[in-house]
């Protein structure tokens, strides 16, 4: 194929390239506000040249992991098409661009419509980034025939199992836990135990991301958190935007609670792992639903019975919440704990979980039956929104 570029189009960051870099760029997929200047909107990673961070907006094109706020994914859309970063020309571009599980027959047809009226695109595939992602999977495992997608991002968390490179729709299950949940969870902790950061969304999300970890063992952990010789505790270094452009974690040597001049600390005890530990326990936040774990069992038992211990041997973890350090480990205690105990039980982590989707895409434009997936110009204008719908399986 010629020219392939890949939109994973995040509720959180779109991860974007043409299939033939090594590497997508990241940026936030919002238009945010600073207090420091009032007049600028930023627009995706123009965030970088934001000289105070403080009291970040978000205006997200996303709620609920389902794209409602069409203008502002367009201004996102045009600014990273146009010629400050990619200078796409897309009258002869292929674009992949992915969309969220079940997604609503409405927003399918208004993606395909701006895509091919407005952008006026050579081809188009409109797919789930799990599917992506379970592509690559097989193509490094080419003789495991099943595969269970836990693809934990911003708005929520989705346990698919895939049989035979086919994704089973009575078997996908969505825990309503995301980034955005973790993140607003640590401001409100934070804010009732030591220092009001209600309006910090992009700062505490940065704390989240240095420091939390998910525990193997909660009640060893919080047993530590509150022991003299407490190894958890780590003071966090808030930026002030002028020396300090990003906050940082003290060592543990270094985390003696005392501030030099003009520093703002936070003292990160048991949030650090409490924060993730909501991805296996909802309800303590009173999300009334079963965590990860749990659906993980309850996702595979609703498949037929002899795919079962091929999906207990491939559960594959992607998307931006497994990069928690020691999620990986405690997923595999959990499963293998409430899983049969003649099911072989193994867990991948998949490389740079994020961006996993985005190289699946770069894989999935490379095989040979790429071309038979597309919905061309010419067929839209023929067909319009009904080829789509024959074509594209979401």
């Amino acid at each position: 194929m010629a020219n392939v570029f890949i939109l994973d189009n995040g509720a959180y960051t779109i991860k974007a390239g043409f299939s033939n870099h090594n590497e997508p760029r990241v940026m936030p997929n919002a238009v945010m506000k600073a207090k420091s200047e009032r007049r600028r909107p930023f627009i995706a990673d123009q965030v970088d040249d934001c000289r105070d961070a403080s009291g970040l907006f978000y205006i997200l094109p996303f709620q609920k992991g389902y794209l409602v706020n069409w203008d502002i994914q367009k201004t996102v859309w045009d600014y990273m098409f146009g010629k400050d970063v990619f200078n796409v020309s897309l009258c002869n571009t292929t674009v992949i661009v992915t969309e969220p599980y079940l997604n609503f027959t409405s927003t399918q047809e208004a993606l395909s419509e701006i895509y091919f009226e407005d952008y006026d695109v050579d081809a188009l595939l409109r797919i789930n980034a799990g599917d992506l992602s379970v592509h690559k999977y097989h193509r490094d495992r080419p003789r495991e025939l099943c595969c269970l997608l836990v693809e934990s991002g911003f708005s929520f968390t989705h346990i698919v199992p895939y049989i035979q490179g086919k994704k089973q729709k009575n078997a996908i299950l969505r825990v309503d836990v995301g980034g955005k949940v973790l993140t607003n969870h640590l401001k409100e902790v934070i804010s009732y135990r030591q220092l009001n950061v209600m309006d910090e969304t992009y700062v505490i999300n940065q704390v989240k991301e240095d420091a939390c970890f998910m525990s193997q063992d909660y009640n060893a952990d919080m047993a530590i958190a509150k022991s003299k010789k407490n190894t958890i505790l780590r003071d966090y270094v808030l930026p002030d935007f002028t020396t300090i452009k990003r906050g940082y974690v003290r060592s543990l040597e270094e985390s003696t609670g005392k501030s030099t001049a003009g520093e703002q600390l936070i003292r990160l005890n048991n949030e650090r792992f409490s924060i993730p530990e909501l991805l296996l326990f909802p309800s303590d936040v009173g999300i009334q639903e079963m965590g990860i774990t749990e659906a993980i069992v309850h996702s595979i038992n609703k498949c037929p019975e002899e795919t079962r211990p091929h999906l207990y041997r491939n559960i594959l973890l992607t998307g931006g919440n497994c990069n928690f350090p020691g999620l990986k480990d405690r997923m595999y205690k959990d499963v293998r704990s409430m899983s049969p105990a003649e099911f072989e039980v193994n867990v991948t982590l998949a490389k740079n979980p994020s961006n996993y989707a985005w190289h699946g895409g770069a894989a999935i434009s490379r095989s040979a039956h790429f071309p038979e997936m597309l919905v061309t110009k010419k067929e839209w204008e023929e067909d319009g929104f009904n080829v789509c719908q024959e074509r594209f399986s979401v």
